[in-house]
């Protein structure tokens, strides 16, 4: 042990992994995932899957993806507002491959300010390229929020058609959640090590 501050930080370190252990809801994260194979690395993950001659990727990483999630029905008499339960929504990219060519979407999680009885869409789409061969920088993208919206509904039809729908996107964060809650205790374990060698 090096200093009192260092005394500090591993006996809460081990509280907290303690803690977070007990709330963990994945021990292992799931090699398939609703018809996708899926790899890791780090704190990356890459979700991928055939259809027809197409292959289909998704890609994300659970790095500051993090929010709480507002509870639906806030206690006026609490003192203290409760937290929502803490939920990853990535950031992801859907890539659609053909005869090494690609349409790419970049997608994103909405706030669900939906009104009674209304049910709006889990994600949207920010952004579309299509390009051959391997993105570069130098790629045209245009904005979702731009796009005709007819446009935008068939291309959402798109990406439905390939399993990539709102009850698809809803699971993938829980996935996700569980897969970073996972890298967390990770991180907390290996600063519990350094600061204790």
């Amino acid at each position: 042990m090096h200093t009192r501050g260092d005394k500090e930080l591993l006996e809460f370190l081990t509280e907290e992994i303690a803690t977070e252990k007990k709330n963990q809801k994945m021990k292992v994260p799931p090699t398939t995932f609703e018809g996708f194979d899926v790899k890791y690395d780090g704190a990356e993950v890459v979700l991928s899957k055939k259809f027809n001659d197409e292959e289909i990727k998704i890609s994300y990483t659970v790095k500051h993806t993090v929010d709480s999630e507002v509870p639906e029905e806030l206690n006026p008499n609490a003192e203290q507002p409760e937290g929502g339960e803490m939920k990853s929504k990535p950031e992801f990219e859907v890539d659609i491959i053909k005869n090494g060519k690609t349409i790419g979407f970049t997608c994103n999680y909405v706030q669900q300010n939906t009104e009674e009885g209304e049910a709006g869409d889990v994600f949207a789409i920010d952004e579309v390229t299509f390009y051959e061969g391997e993105w570069k920088d130098s790629n045209y993208a245009v904005a979702g929020d731009i796009l005709d919206g007819y446009l935008y509904d068939l291309f959402m039809n798109m990406l439905e058609e390939r399993g990539i729908s709102n009850e698809f996107v809803d699971k993938l964060s829980d996935c996700s959640t569980g897969f970073e809650h996972k890298m967390y205790i990770s991180l907390l374990e290996n600063i519990q090590k350094f600061i204790s060698s």
